[in-house]
């Protein structure tokens, strides 16, 4: 009850935050659409300093304040523009509408989920490869880390644009991006994992005369599995980052990055946050359920 009551609380004083920011944010345009209408910024009768700028003036006005929360297009939306909007386009539209962001969620997923298995498996491979071989642990090793050092938002136009000139398009080269960003988290989790079990245990097993491949399936890979799952879950939401990414040099049409680029190109800021929001929420979702394998996971090999 206690930890409920202190999330609750600091969710509570983030949305305060948040209201109190929308008002120097957008008080400008409020100001701007007042003065558009002839209207009178401070009530007849009521006492304003001058001196004290265009904020000082509308704080006197409650009605001029409330319209920073409720501006068409603002500089900074209020949690209740973003609700509504991710209302509107979630529970009443259609999700094989466009306009849906359950549809464009759909589309982003579908490029994360691929890109999260082709960089999982591959950051396994490297992890494998990596612990049993000294000479891929000195090569193989720094070039993935070098790789990480070079920024997606440029990288992502790159790689789109050799992979459409050889005739890959589609969800492919968004998967590919996904998969760039979620094998480094796997691989290096997986590496600290393979070698997590200590040197005891390893030479029990040498009294055992158990081979290296049984060394491998009974102890460093069981013994992997908290650090394996520990980097999925950074690995998912590295993955939906680089789909959403991807969606962005390629004038998509659909996935939640061709919903903030239509929203940037048109100044809907609203639109943008929502779909800011969903990405948020996707990835929450995806992070729970590979929490939800890893307890059951880890139960039944007696480790939870």
């Amino acid at each position: 009850m206690k930890s409920v009551l202190a999330v609750l609380t600091v969710l509570a004083a983030i949305v305060a935050i948040w209201y109190a920011a929308c008002v120097p944010m957008n008080i400008k345009g409020v100001l701007t659409d007042l003065e558009r209408a002839g209207a009178q910024v401070v009530p007849e009768g009521a006492v304003a300093r001058r001196d004290r700028g265009a904020f000082g003036l509308v704080a006197k006005n409650s009605f001029a304040i409330s319209a920073t929360w409720a501006q068409e297009r603002p500089r900074l939306p209020a949690p209740h523009q973003v609700a509504v909007e991710l209302w509107q386009t979630t529970v009443m539209k259609k999700i094989t509408s466009k306009r849906s962001l359950v549809f464009h969620a759909w589309v982003t997923l579908s490029a994360t989920l691929m890109g999260f298995a082709i960089g999982t498996g591959l950051g396994i491979l490297l992890a494998v490869g990596i612990v049993h071989s000294r000479v891929m642990d000195m090569s193989v090793m720094p070039w993935a880390i070098v790789s990480q050092t070079i920024p997606i938002i440029a990288l992502a136009p790159m790689i789109i644009v050799v992979l459409y000139s050889i005739g890959v398009q589609g969800i492919l080269p968004k998967a590919i991006i996904s998969a760039y960003l979620s094998f480094f988290p796997v691989v290096v989790g997986m590496v600290k994992g393979l070698r997590s079990p200590d040197a005891m245990q390893i030479d029990l097993l040498k009294t055992y005369n158990a081979s290296p491949a049984q060394g491998f399936w009974k102890l460093r890979l069981p013994s992997s599995m908290p650090y394996l799952f520990a980097s999925l879950k950074i690995g998912i939401a590295s993955s939906l980052v680089g789909a959403i990414v991807a969606e962005l040099p390629t004038g998509a049409v659909a996935g939640l990055g061709a919903r903030l680029l239509a929203g940037s190109y048109y100044g809907q800021t609203i639109q943008i946050w929502s779909a800011l929001f969903a990405a948020a929420i996707l990835a929450s979702v995806l992070v729970g359920l590979l929490g939800v394998i890893q307890r059951i996971t880890l139960k039944r090999m007696g480790m939870a």
